[in-house]
């Protein structure tokens, strides 16, 4: 077997590599009002301004269709509380602007959250996605949000604990 020798000029890198442009260039980081999507959105805005990164927040408002079965206005109250957690997350994204160096930007859709994540993250040219892991008994049986964005291997995903 003979030994390759690297030539000086590339050591070994793949082609097309060229140092100080790696990385990514866009970040999304889903938000819910949950402790760890907070923490996850405080570590992708460290990741972004290291990175020289565009931060994108985003917030996904659930859809809730089991409340018209039950014949009850939860449509209404689901509403008011999407609004006030939606005001709650311009809130802090507003005080992401105090933070020197981190570029960001809001976005919001209606609709299931892992299907809205995907779309921002497609419609973004994202090259990264950060969410927090979920604090719900439930998603350990059907699975979580960063679980189905993992299995789709379509970005590098990093789950905030």
């Amino acid at each position: 077997m003979k030994d390759e020798v690297n030539e000086p000029q590339n050591r070994g890198l793949p082609a097309g590599f060229e140092r100080g442009t790696d990385g990514p260039k866009v970040i999304v980081a889903g938000v819910d009002g949950s402790d760890t999507s907070w923490r996850a959105a405080a570590y992708a805005a460290g990741l972004a301004r290291r990175q020289h990164a565009l931060l994108a927040v985003v917030y996904v408002q659930p859809l809730l269709t089991g409340g018209a079965a039950l014949g009850a206005p939860v449509a209404e109250v689901t509403e008011e509380v999407a609004e006030e957690l939606l005001g709650e997350i311009r809130d802090a994204a507003e005080r992401l602007r105090g933070e020197p160096g981190v570029r960001w930007e809001f976005h919001t859709f209606r609709g299931d959250p892992y299907q809205g994540l995907v779309r921002a993250a497609d419609d973004l040219k994202a090259d990264a996605v950060v969410v927090g892991a979920s604090e719900r008994a439930g998603h350990r049986i059907v699975g979580s949000v960063a679980v189905r964005l993992v299995k789709a291997g379509r970005w590098p995903v990093t789950v905030v604990p």
